[in-house]
């Protein structure tokens, strides 16, 4: 093989590499780490495997309220099935779903900042800092509201160990 041949081989390979790179970078939304932590565990239902029992998480930002998605519209993401009420907003979680799925993969971000997984419930939620919570009872949501920013750190800083307890 001629060195101009070398040459154009490692080139190849470099562009290749980039471009696998660039389209990682692009599916992610420009933030592979934060995408990475919304999506290693999500509350889902045992036997159907559903999300958020069924609810459309766009809902919870477009209509203010919890809203049953329709088998029509459905999308299987981070190992569970998610359902929509409609196609646009099908796309706008997949566009975006590091916007739309809830945080902690809808534990409850209370127990969380306590070291515990308490599944959140569908119907008891709260829209914080542009993201959506759920929440085990309304204790523990009316805790979040009287001071969601520390919530949200504790939450934070309790996820890894919270984490490392569930099963994959």
């Amino acid at each position: 093989m001629t060195a101009a041949r070398r040459q154009r081989k490692s080139w190849r390979g470099l562009f290749f590499f980039l471009a696998l790179a660039g389209l990682a970078l692009l599916v992610s939304g420009g933030n592979m780490a934060s995408r990475a932590a919304t999506t290693e565990r999500v509350v889902s239902d045992p036997n159907s495997g559903l999300a958020i029992d069924g609810f459309d998480p766009v809902a919870y930002f477009i209509d203010a309220a919890p809203r049953l998605g329709s088998p029509e519209f459905e999308l299987s993401y981070a190992g569970v099935v998610w359902r929509f009420r409609n196609e646009g907003n099908r796309a706008a979680f997949v566009a975006h779903p590091d916007v739309y799925m809830p945080r902690f993969g809808g534990y409850d971000p209370i127990a969380v900042a306590r070291g515990a997984s308490a599944p959140g419930h569908a119907e008891l939620w709260l829209i914080a800092e542009q993201r959506l919570y759920l929440f085990y009872n309304a204790a523990a949501r009316d805790a979040f509201v009287g001071d969601p920013r520390a919530a949200i750190h504790g939450a934070e800083r309790g996820w890894p160990a919270v984490l490392r307890t569930l099963s994959p």
